[in-house]
């Protein structure tokens, strides 16, 4: 049983709780000597680090549509109707190689770090915030060079004429996911930017129409539709004081069907140049003998062989019979699918795609700010693009492979630590109130409930017996450990 911490006087600190997470987990949240310096001669370079006869395309209403506390701006959009009845989709991506440049101090630390970590209370950028907020994030109204990915949708979802240049962009309409979502489905006013242009309103609707058909088009090939639940805490006078769910919706989704094409399309384009690259795949589960036996247990069958297919309809079926319970479903299968992973693909071999996605070809390319690589993608993408020599040997990218895995799994750990600490830190007030509940998980340790209001878990340790994952229970909440993230409650 955990033993619980006597009410502390002063409130426990959770910014100091991550930085301790963070090293525990081998991350460096400090940025090495030299930064400084490196980062002054890239503010002295005032101007666009344009190479020749790149296109200026700054003149298209291009936006972006992000979390709405979202400083590191990754990606921004923009479409045209084709008169064959195709959409016409860029996506243009920060050219963070134009201003941090390989072998750098700066670089390097990227190279160890591998990847942002966002704890909910502070984020641990990869790269300095003077980079990734500002001189490497497409911010609003300011004249950047990017990498631009095309393609077109046809009716039926399908993208095709993908290609990558580089090319002089600016966001002129920085939007968040929460008001153009409800705007999209029609539950919400349109946002004010949205409000004060028909122009802005025309081409994001156009934007939405294309992801519904790419989206409809990749769950038929069975993309998993999986709801795993997200959340962020709600900050008062940097105190963690509410639990909020981040909602998926229209504008969350569209984003997501245009990053999955345009990885897919600069995956093509590698594998078509005959460069080696890495690639991000989800192996066919090793464990679909348990994702079988999960779905017999709701009174399903599935093919005794791994079927993307299957399982997303049998998914479907779940989310709509037991919606209370699909978030916790969702979760159990994407850990028995494990983890993606990021691997080398030498030139013209097979890539092992990625299953969750049902997608063949597959990189990461479309968040350069905080994944470490985007930026390699991007690296072997302009190399091949101005006719260079590849810049990592196939060795070199096996190990970066290897070490972007490692430290993306470690910032999950983190991450989750911190979920733990943070529900802990919000709920500690509320001790002996009744909340509703869910049970997760029964094993040799006890039985595991999720409140339902906030969101959070924690264990039942008393009154458990005769409960079983799925049922529904009202429990009191009798104890918090916020260093430890233990919830205690009693059913």
């Amino acid at each position: 049983m955990h033993s619980s911490s006597p009410s502390h006087s002063s409130p426990f600190n959770l910014v100091a709780a991550a930085h301790a997470a963070m090293i525990e987990h081998g991350f460096q949240p400090e940025f090495p000597s030299g930064t400084d310096k490196e980062l002054a001669a890239i503010a002295m370079q005032t101007g666009l680090p344009a190479g020749a006869g790149i296109p200026d395309l700054r003149g298209l209403l291009w936006s972006s549509i992000d979390n709405d506390t979202s400083k590191d701006l990754d990606q921004i959009e923009w479409a045209e109707q084709l008169a064959d009845g195709r959409i016409r989709v860029l996506v243009g991506v920060a050219d963070v190689d134009a201003r941090v440049h390989k072998g750098s101090i700066i670089d390097s630390h990227a190279q160890s770090e591998t990847t942002s970590v966002y704890t909910g209370v502070k984020v641990f950028p990869m790269l300095p915030a003077e980079l990734s907020e500002g001189a490497t994030s497409l911010n609003e109204n300011e004249d950047r060079v990017a990498i631009v990915i095309e393609f077109a949708v046809d009716a039926a979802g399908t993208a095709s004429d993908g290609k990558a240049y580089r090319a002089l962009v600016r966001n002129r309409a920085q939007l968040a996911y929460p008001s153009v979502g409800a705007w999209l489905e029609g539950k919400g006013p349109a946002p004010a930017k949205v409000a004060a242009s028909a122009d802005l309103a025309a081409q994001l609707k156009l934007q939405d129409s294309a992801a519904q058909r790419m989206q409809g088009s990749r769950f038929q090939h069975g993309a998993l539709d999986l709801e795993t639940v997200e959340t962020r805490p709600v900050m008062l006078h940097d105190e963690a004081v509410e639990i909020a769910r981040l909602e998926k919706n229209r504008a969350t989704s569209l984003i997501e069907e245009f990053m999955v094409a345009a990885n897919g399309v600069i995956a093509q384009t590698l594998q078509n140049a005959g460069v080696a690259s890495i690639r991000r795949i989800v192996r066919t589960p090793k464990r679909w003998d348990r994702i079988v036996e999960l779905a017999e247990g709701l009174g399903t069958t599935l093919p005794a062989q791994p079927d993307s297919k299957a399982l997303n309809d049998f998914l479907l079926v779940q989310r709509q019979k037991d919606p209370d319970h699909f978030p916790d479903l969702s979760l159990a299968v994407v850990k028995l699918m494990g983890p993606g992973e990021y691997v080398l693909v030498k030139p013209h071999a097979p890539s092992p795609g990625h299953f969750g996605l049902a997608v063949q070809d597959y990189t990461h390319s479309t968040a350069p700010n905080r994944r470490f690589p985007d930026m390699v993608t991007h690296r072997i993408l302009k190399a091949w693009l101005g006719s260079q020599p590849q810049p990592y040997s196939e060795e070199t990218l096996n190990a970066i492979a290897l070490r972007c895995t490692e430290r993306e799994d470690a910032a999950r750990k983190v991450e989750r630590e911190m979920q733990k600490r943070i529900a802990a830190v919000v709920l500690h007030p509320r001790i002996g109130q009744s909340f509703h509940a869910i049970v997760t998980g029964v094993n040799q340790y006890g039985t595991f409930v999720r409140t339902f209001d906030p969101y959070a878990e924690g264990m039942l340790v008393r009154g458990g017996r005769g409960l079983d994952v799925g049922d529904k229970v009202t429990v009191r909440l009798v104890s918090t450990d916020a260093q430890r993230g233990f919830i205690d409650f009693s059913a």
